[in-house]
């Protein structure tokens, strides 16, 4: 099976078919008639609640916009019980033709990460505060390589949406079956590459906030990785929960 990320498909369209219901996805959702699209277009924002065993941890702020069909993710993540030494930032920016602009994680702390092309490959930089001496590692990856980093749920988010507009779909019975699809991502915090699996598991019901909703599941699987996935399909795909059986970690849209 070939990588997914081997398919030179703009982002902008990626991100505005699965906002837009694509429909590589759209049998989740009922028809809806395009509209013109405006220069800058806000594809979601909001907040995610951490929870390990039940308590809250952490909050991460996030926000997608497309300008122009330059792709631009934020996003903070800050411990609820912390200050803000334990607060992290991302941006991960991204041209029309989906291939990396610059990724960039730093700490309150004063730690930081960049990821930018290097010729064809990827390139990250690591200071381990505001005033060290960046180490440079390379890794032999394309600039269309999708980022995984630690902490940034949207991330997951933004992979999902990708699985969803390239996976080979077929309609059986009433039902949407895709095939799983494979991933060459970076995970930048731990300076590492990954094969990961992405897979349509189907329509669930779940509780969430105490009211019973009907999302569809994706699984997200690799070598020591266990992630569950909804998303909304009823509302652009937006992530709704992630789940870590392993660490008893449940991720939340507020």
């Amino acid at each position: 099976m070939k990588f997914a990320t081997g398919t030179r498909r703009t982002l902008a369209i990626i991100l505005v078919s699965a906002f837009s219901l694509a429909p590589a996805a759209g049998a989740f959702a009922a028809d809806k008639k395009d509209k013109p699209k405006p220069a800058t277009l806000t594809v979601d924002s909001g907040t995610f609640g951490v929870f390990i065993k039940g308590q809250r941890v952490a909050t991460e702020t996030f926000h997608i916009e497309l300008d122009n069909g330059v792709s631009i993710v934020k996003s903070q993540l800050k411990e609820t019980s912390g200050g803000d030494s334990t607060s992290q930032k991302s941006e991960l920016d991204m041209t029309s033709d989906g291939e990396l602009r610059l990724y960039q994680w730093s700490q309150a702390s004063g730690a930081w990460v960049s990821v930018v092309p290097d010729n064809e490959f990827l390139k990250e930089k690591i200071a381990t505060s505001a005033t060290a001496k960046p180490a440079e590692q390379p890794f032999l990856m394309p600039s269309f390589t999708p980022i995984l980093d630690n902490n940034f749920f949207i991330h997951r988010e933004i992979l999902a949406w990708k699985y969803l507009a390239v996976a080979p779909c077929k309609d059986e019975n009433g039902h949407r079956q895709c095939q799983p699809s494979d991933f060459g991502v970076l995970v930048p915090q731990d300076h590492i590459s990954m094969t990961v699996r992405m897979e349509l598991v189907g329509k669930e019901k779940i509780t969430i906030h105490g009211a019973e909703r009907e999302l569809v599941r994706l699984n997200l699987t690799g070598e020591d990785l266990q992630r569950d996935v909804w998303v909304d399909g009823n509302d652009h795909f937006k992530l709704i929960r992630v789940a870590i059986p392993a660490d008893n970690t449940v991720v939340d849209r507020d």
